[in-house]
């Protein structure tokens, strides 16, 4: 069996992406799980996650530690939280998600993780969930809808330390259908820039995912 380690806390068996199980023999959506030399993997399926694809696609800048504090906005229903809690397995996941049905889930998915914290609420509005926060090395931002970098870049100022990083996944159909996706991201990326922000690196998440690019960003100091 193929087995090596990619990125600290991500591993490549077989040609697929894995994380160390936090909760052994307990899956989360369904996902293979594996056994090498004792300790149980997670198959990471990079057509549920972006942040799996953007990996695959050759994603170079990786921030997540063992330690690492992090505020995840569109947690959804803890798919990928779930791996990011299992490679930053002494540190914190702030899970921002406005959907009830999803949150129940990702209530459930916390009790069993301690290092999850499910907050439901909007991250269009995030001096609401200001007085449970922390400043966090990584702001993961995956909230399909027209405002996304505008939520992303509010976040980053609230809450991302001076020498944090930032990932956002942008789908450009939810911004603007009658544009090219290429057309969109351009924009969205000038918008960062205009707030004093620099993209790091951005990865097309094609074929995982249709018209969808991360941005990798910091505080442009």
């Amino acid at each position: 069996m193929d087995f090596k380690e990619k990125f600290i806390g991500v591993y490549l068996i077989d040609d697929h992406l894995a994380t160390p199980n936090l909760t052994p023999t307990l899956k989360v959506y369904g996902e293979k799980l594996v056994n090498i030399n004792g300790l149980e993997f997670r198959i990471w399926n990079q057509r549920r996650s972006k942040l799996a694809a953007a990996i695959l696609n050759g994603l170079d800048v990786f921030p997540f530690q063992i330690d690492s504090i992090i505020l995840y906005l569109g947690a959804s229903s803890g798919t990928t939280p779930s791996h990011i809690s299992d490679i930053a397995s002494g540190g914190l996941i702030y899970c921002v998600e406005f959907s009830p049905r999803m949150m129940r889930n990702l209530v459930d998915l916390s009790e069993l993780r301690s290092n999850m914290i499910p907050i439901l609420d909007d991250a269009t509005k995030p001096l609401n969930y200001i007085y449970l926060m922390e400043k966090v090395d990584i702001i993961y931002s995956d909230v399909a809808q027209p405002k996304q970098t505008e939520l992303f870049i509010d976040n980053m100022r609230l809450f991302l330390k001076k020498d944090g990083l930032g990932i956002l996944m942008l789908k450009s159909r939810s911004i603007n259908v009658t544009k090219k996706p290429s057309e969109v991201f351009l924009e969205e990326e000038s918008k960062l820039n205009a707030n004093g922000f620099h993209v790091l690196e951005k990865i097309d998440l094609e074929p995982y995912e249709k018209d969808h690019m991360c941005f990798v960003c910091e505080f442009g100091f």
